[in-house]
């Protein structure tokens, strides 16, 4: 991978030209996004989000913190002990200029010999799953990161609202994908594309259904205004 998603937030944080990351879905056309967003205050997150961080207790793990918004408001705000972990390497040097105490470059699937009353995967947090054959790999994988009574809180969105309707009510989905919440990404910045990767949506039922198979309790703590949900799962 180019980690051209951190390059853009360490060219954001060093004042070097940043420009807008155009993304693009499987089932979408290219949209801009300004990196500015990854660096909201807490006043500027979406409710879910902030119901996340609220919810937050003890030593906490933020998987896939990107410029280490979510970190740094429970490290600041409410003086919890947080871990950050992304694979982008220059997302992690976003977070330590940033002012964050404990960042690493760590894959989820990588990390052991410590363990968390809280976990949080943010900005759709199943979406590092990939696909849904892998849900079970990463579900277990953080439950057994969570301490005695420890919680992971993820959003993800039910996107079965971006697929054609017939007129029997029906939904278009395209028969190559095993679920219709499995797409593929393509980041392009400053001229460059990365590689393609897998990133998935998972709907609240389907989620529910992989936890309790990984031996998890999940319950549905808010919704938000366009199909997106935050989940909390326990032991």
């Amino acid at each position: 991978m180019k980690d051209l998603f951190g390059k853009a937030m360490f060219d954001f944080q060093t004042n070097n030209s940043p420009e807008d990351i155009v993304t693009e879905t499987s089932i979408s056309e290219e949209d801009e996004m300004s990196v500015a967003y990854l660096f909201r205050s807490y006043n500027e997150m979406p409710k879910i989000e902030q119901k996340a961080l609220q919810l937050a207790a003890g030593k906490t793990l933020d998987v896939g913190c990107g410029a280490g918004s979510h970190s740094l408001s429970l490290q600041n705000d409410r003086n919890l002990d947080v871990t950050a972990i992304d694979i982008s390497e220059k997302a992690i040097e976003t977070c330590k200029l940033r002012g964050l105490k404990n960042a690493l470059v760590k894959n989820i699937l990588d990390f052991e010999d410590e363990k968390f009353d809280t976990i949080i995967l943010l900005m759709n947090g199943t979406g590092i799953f990939g696909k849904l054959e892998n849900c079970n790999t990463y579900l277990s994988k953080l439950k057994s990161l969570l301490n005695p009574g420890g919680q992971i809180l993820i959003d993800s969105s039910d996107i079965i609202y971006m697929f054609d309707e017939d007129e029997d009510g029906g939904k278009w989905i395209p028969s190559e994908t095993e679920y219709y919440g499995e797409l593929t990404f393509t980041i392009s910045y400053k001229g460059e594309k990365e590689e393609t990767f897998d990133w998935l949506y998972l709907d609240y039922n389907t989620l529910q259904n992989a936890a309790i198979a990984n031996g998890l309790k999940c319950e549905l703590v808010m919704e938000g205004e366009h199909y997106d949900y935050l989940a909390r799962l326990s032991i």
